[in-house]
């Protein structure tokens, strides 16, 4: 019974939130402005198009980006849209228009509803204050310097992790290799922020991992309510104790963390990211007065950010190598050629590992961290003669822009030569790199792409080099790479390896 009275309530809010947005848009028809709007599908009374997608979001734009073109509108219930799909569309607002797109879209009644929304890099409007927080990651908290003076962390977590791997290999159990990942960039995560481990029993940052999962969640709910429209704080109502919660649990733990590093006497062996966040706090001199609030609004956007992200990007390139042997070896023979057989590869080798920056570069283009990002026209502006309103928000899907057959060659196929040999078409794709699009472009690209890629590049060479992955009963299984539901890029089903030493790299301390 709850559940009908859940759904009855869900399709009354958006009968009247339809009319309401009938009667608005109507009445401003009436003034005769004509614009050049993108296409439209055609729509459902009171649904809008959202009987045309499917349960994989980023999949269904661009299904219907084929039918309708590289740019049309969309309406779900009373959320209205304008999708892209194309890389020259893509590169009007990524460059071209950057500055009037330089704003997120607001998720209406998710936004109101995340912790710091105000503070936070990834929501608030492009300003001032959005430019000084971009400067400081950008120059102190995510610098080159900073990701070079981390990498004993780094290296720590990586050793770690291939010395579980190792143990796993020699008593001949099976590892969930997803899982091994995430501990191991969560790890590194939580000591680069909070010099705290997520794995350690008894720890403040036991809970770190799930309280990211848990913000996800609430926030894909509260999204329920942009359907909405106007009437979409009645279904935030239905969220409301559970969101508070979540803002309680994540304030106390970050207000802990805080006093932690505020302890005079706390014994510092690395410099963390809060450290340097509580010296911004501290400078009177600072262009932007940093507040508590502030503060923790950067740090749940680094814990937001950065937590599973690269782990299953990880994850997806793996899986894609032991499913293409030949790309498998031919990375394994590249890495010998540069480091040779006596020591673990480092991240200093990456420069002379071209196939292996082709490798991770192939598994970005194929699953980007996040399909679709999305961007706000901060005014009025046109994209290919058609005319976009102020306001309008946008959605950017990168999943098919990264798989557009006119610009990729066997878009949807596993084939990291294509970064040998890249063609103009390719280079065009991706704006000015690959790395810009995968994490975004402009004014808004990821901060910590950079300190991503450290990790990623290094991760997929090690686990390459030290280890033969054996899927199913007789090793030689081919790996499912089917995506879960929804709006993520999340592998459907676990990647269940027997891990078989290659190289060990503790062969003369074990």
């Amino acid at each position: 019974m709850a559940g009908f009275q859940y759904y009855l309530l869900c399709f009354l809010l958006c009968l009247l939130s339809t009319l309401l947005l009938k009667y608005v848009f109507g009445k401003r028809n009436k003034s005769g402005t004509h614009l050049i709007l993108p296409p439209i599908p055609p729509a459902l009374p009171l649904i809008g198009h959202l009987h045309l997608l499917g349960p994989h979001f980023h999949i269904s734009l661009q299904s219907l980006s084929a039918k309708y073109g590289p740019l049309f509108r969309l309406h779900l219930g009373a959320s209205r849209w304008i999708v892209v799909s194309s890389p020259a569309m893509a590169t009007e607002i990524f460059k071209i228009q950057d500055l009037a797109f330089a704003d997120h879209a607001k998720l209406g009644s998710s936004a109101e509803e995340t912790p710091y929304k105000k503070y936070g890099l990834f929501s608030t409007p492009y300003g001032d204050y959005f430019r000084f927080v971009r400067k400081v990651l950008m120059t102190e908290l995510l610098s080159p310097r900073q990701i070079e003076r981390s990498r004993a962390v780094r290296e720590e977590e990586l050793i770690r992790f291939l010395h579980s791997l190792v143990e796993c290999a020699e008593k001949k159990e099976l590892v969930d290799v997803g899982a091994e990942l995430m501990k191991l960039t969560s790890n590194a995560l939580s000591r680069l922020v909070v010099s705290a481990r997520c794995s350690d029993k008894g720890d403040e940052a036991e809970g770190i991992r799930e309280l990211v999962k848990e913000t996800f969640e609430v926030g894909s709910r509260m999204i329920l309510g942009d359907v909405f429209g106007p009437l979409g704080k009645l279904v935030s109502l239905l969220y409301t104790k559970q969101n508070r919660n979540l803002h309680l649990n994540f304030d106390a733990f970050l207000e802990r963390m805080l006093k932690d590093h505020e302890d005079q006497n706390r014994k510092i062996q690395h410099e963390d990211l809060t450290d340097m966040l509580l010296k911004l706090h501290k400078d009177d001199k600072a262009d932007v007065e940093m507040t508590r609030s502030h503060l923790k609004a950067l740090m749940v956007d680094l814990f937001i950010g950065g937590f599973g992200t690269t782990s299953e990007t990880i994850l997806w390139t793996i899986a894609e190598l032991i499913n293409h042997p030949n790309a498998f070896n031919k990375l394994r023979q590249e890495i010998k050629s540069v480091v040779g057989s006596s020591r673990l590869v480092e991240e200093s080798d990456v420069t002379g590992l071209p196939y292996l920056q082709a490798v991770v570069k192939e598994g970005l283009r194929l699953y980007p961290p996040l399909p679709v990002t999305t961007r706000s026209a901060r005014q009025d502006c046109k994209i290919q003669g058609f005319d976009i309103p102020k306001a309008s928000m946008m959605s950017i899907n990168l999943y098919a822009i990264m798989r557009d057959p006119e610009s990729w060659l066997n878009p949807n196929e596993f084939w990291p030569e294509r970064f040998l040999v890249s063609t103009k078409l390719e280079e065009e794709a991706v704006g000015e790199n690959l790395n810009l699009l995968t994490f975004g472009a402009g004014r808004r690209a990821c901060p910590g792409a950079k300190l991503a890629l450290t990790i990623l590049y290094r991760t997929v060479a090690a686990m390459v080099q030290c280890f033969d992955w054996k899927v199913g009963g007789d090793g030689e299984a081919k790996v499912n790479m089917e995506s879960e539901k929804g709006s993520f890029l999340h592998m459907a089903h676990p990647l269940i390896c027997l891990p078989v030493v290659h190289f060990n790299p503790f062969a003369s301390s074990i």
